[in-house]
């Protein structure tokens, strides 16, 4: 019984509140306006926000849980350094191609090695030019440590990346742009004077920010790089991939690596490493800090609107109020309760503040579909943050029709009724 008269007690405050959102129209949308511009600003920051942070997350991904990256320079400062002590680092050895081999040998949680790097040529076909193309060179591995698929022909054979065949992979982009509405396998192109047959074209997966994505690549022997480039003595980014065995542990992994390259760089006991470990977990944990930062910056941002929206909301509130005094005496006089008009007009401020909330999603939503069809950035209105404007919007609702509801709820029946 008390259920029934629970529901219709809610029904009948919110046909209340509807019915005085319907009656003044031009209060409503001014109302609405301001909850609207509110609810538009905080949830449009965390949805670009986690955009962002799925895009990098998934960056991170594609280098691999399992792998470690090893490089001259390492990617953050060591820990307790405030600056990058670059200088530190200058004078270290690069990884060569002859390490990743002794790397294979010699480790027994290593499941895979690459040794790579990347140099800009221009590349030709025919009558068409592709400047400052991004040329990776590497040894066999690549394609098991990066996990690849080829979408058309193949891929190297081990006897071609070991003899330097004059042979190459692609990218889906470098296709596009050489060979329009033709098919690349089978084809010469010219990188430097030297002409590659392309035997295959790697599947079209995206670019991310750390470059791990083959779509603009050119890939060759790292053998015949070494005509093209002077590698040996110059740095260019040289790196070994070390992809572990599965079911092995983070700490054996990154400890068989540590003690692998100090007894191949025959490093005593006492002497530091002239190398660096980069793995994901370490850039991870700085974006953790950036994003804390990120989310705070948007609470701020939104915070001020839609305490703003709040403001307004509570003030159309209390001249509802004042306008409906007689009709507030009237119903008391015959028998409402005070939690009857207190949930009247806290429904009636809730119901005005999820509809600006409403409206305010929907106008986010429509400024995705126009940001991801204009840009190649993708940005998505997770149900998460639908809920989360909506929640938003119900408490600012909530708080800013207390104590108007509070003040209408105590008002004595018969001086509400005299109110002129």
């Amino acid at each position: 019984m008390r259920q029934m008269l629970l529901i219709r007690l809610i029904f009948e405050s919110f046909s209340f509140a509807y019915n005085a959102l319907r009656a003044n129209k031009l209060r409503t949308f001014l109302s609405l306006l301001g909850i609207t511009i509110g609810i538009f600003a905080i949830i449009s920051v965390f949805t670009v926000i986690d955009s962002l942070e799925r895009y990098i997350r998934e960056s991170l991904n594609a280098l691999g849980s399992n792998m470690v990256y090893i490089q001259k320079w390492p990617w953050i400062p060591p820990e307790g350094e405030t600056e990058y002590p670059w200088w530190k680092y200058l004078n270290r050895p690069v990884p060569t191609m002859e390490e990743a081999e002794e790397i294979m040998h010699r480790g027994a949680s290593f499941q895979h090695a690459a040794f790579f790097y990347g140099f800009s040529r221009t590349v030709r076909y025919a009558g068409n030019q592709l400047d400052n193309a991004t040329v990776m060179a590497t040894t066999y591995d690549l394609f098991d440590v990066w996990n690849l698929n080829v979408s058309g022909g193949r891929y190297f054979s081990e006897s071609e990346m070991h003899a330097g065949a004059p042979v190459a992979l692609i990218g889906a982009e470098i296709a596009d742009k050489l060979f329009p509405g033709m098919e690349p396998v089978g084809k010469f192109i010219k990188i430097q004077g030297f002409r590659f047959q392309i035997i295959g074209v790697y599947e079209r997966t995206g670019q991310d920010m750390f470059g791990t994505s083959m779509d603009n690549y050119i890939h060759i022997s790292v053998i015949k790089s070494f005509y093209m480039v002077d590698v040996r003595n110059r740095d260019i980014n040289q790196s070994i991939c070390v992809k572990a065995k599965p079911n092995v542990s983070k700490g054996q992994f990154m400890s068989d690596v540590e003690g692998t390259m100090r007894s191949i760089r025959r490093l005593n006991p006492r002497e530091e490493n002239n190398f660096a470990l980069n793995e994901v977990s370490l850039i991870s944990s700085q974006f953790d800090q950036f994003f804390k930062v990120f989310n705070l910056a948007g609470w701020i941002i939104g915070g001020f609107s839609i305490v703003v929206g709040g403001f307004g909301i509570a003030n159309i509130m209390f001249v509802s109020v004042k306008e409906r005094t007689r009709i507030i005496g009237i119903q008391k006089s015959l028998g409402a309760k005070k939690y009857f008009i207190l949930l009247e007009f806290i429904f009636e401020a809730v119901v005005l503040s999820v509809i600006g909330g409403i409206v305010g999603l929907a106008l986010i939503f429509f400024g995705t579909l126009v940001v991801n069809y204009a840009t190649e950035f993708t940005i998505l209105l997770t149900a998460g943050n639908i809920i989360r404007g909506l929640l938003i919007s119900s408490v600012i609702g909530f708080i800013a029709g207390l104590m108007p509801a509070r003040a209408a709820s105590r008002l004595n029946p018969v001086d509400a009724m005299n109110a002129v």
